[in-house]
Formats: structure tokens, sequence, C-alpha cells
């Protein structure tokens, strides 16, 4: 069992920057693939960033240049948020798993990770 836990939200305004963080506990190791999804109100959650056991990194178009993801050790990812813009405004959710095939798959959706945070929000005001 993992378990991701997330902090680092907050409201801003457009054009700010926000770093989310997320520490897993239990069976942690080097090989484990971790990844950044959001959900705004309305619509399905879908994959922002991730980075698998390679250390290939993978992002969503939508977020590509303003988004950076990172590991500081095995179980503890970031997210750095620049130039967020409104349509940030959503539950950011960090994920897990060992059995991920890539980044690629993660953010593109093709394979669910099997451990989710609770979230935290992010909120962008124009």
């Amino acid at each position: 069992q993992v378990q991701p836990v997330e902090s680092g939200g907050g409201s801003v305004q457009a054009g700010g920057s926000l770093r989310l963080s997320c520490v897993a506990s239990g069976r942690i190791s080097s090989t484990l693939c971790m990844g950044w999804f959001r959900q705004a109100p309305g619509k399905e959650r879908e994959g922002v960033a991730a980075v698998d056991s390679y250390g290939t990194t993978t992002y969503a178009d939508s977020v590509k240049g303003r988004f950076t993801i990172s590991k500081a050790n095995a179980n503890t990812l970031y997210l750095q948020m620049n130039s967020l813009q409104p349509e940030d405004t959503a539950m950011y959710y960090c994920a897990a798993d060992y059995f991920a095939p890539s980044s690629r798959a993660v953010v593109l959706g093709t394979f669910r990770p099997n451990y989710w945070g609770q979230g935290t929000q992010v909120t962008v005001s124009s």
C-alpha cells in the first residue's frame, strides 16, 4: 500500500505561481511512478504531469512550459506551477503506482494509478 498526501494548494491571481508537494508513505522504492492529476467542477479528471521509474517526465499539452514536475527522493513529488491561469483552477491530486508502464501512459489516461491522495485545491482568479 502507498498513501500519497498533497499540500501546497491555495488561491492566486492569474500569472502567479504555486508549488504543490506530495509525500507518499507505505511501501516506497525508487521504482514508484508518481504523477499529478486535476479535476475542475463539471469536468473529468485529467492527467497533468508524471514521472516514471526511469525519470522520464510527461506533461499535458495545456501545461507544457508552465508546470514542472520533479522528485526530491523516492517518495516526495513536486509540481511547480508558473504563469497560472483561471483555467488551471481545479482540485489537484497526487497519484502513484509501481506498475505504470510509462509516465506518458499515466498522463494520457491509458493507465490509471492505484493509489490516490485526497487532493489540494488550486484557485486562480483573473
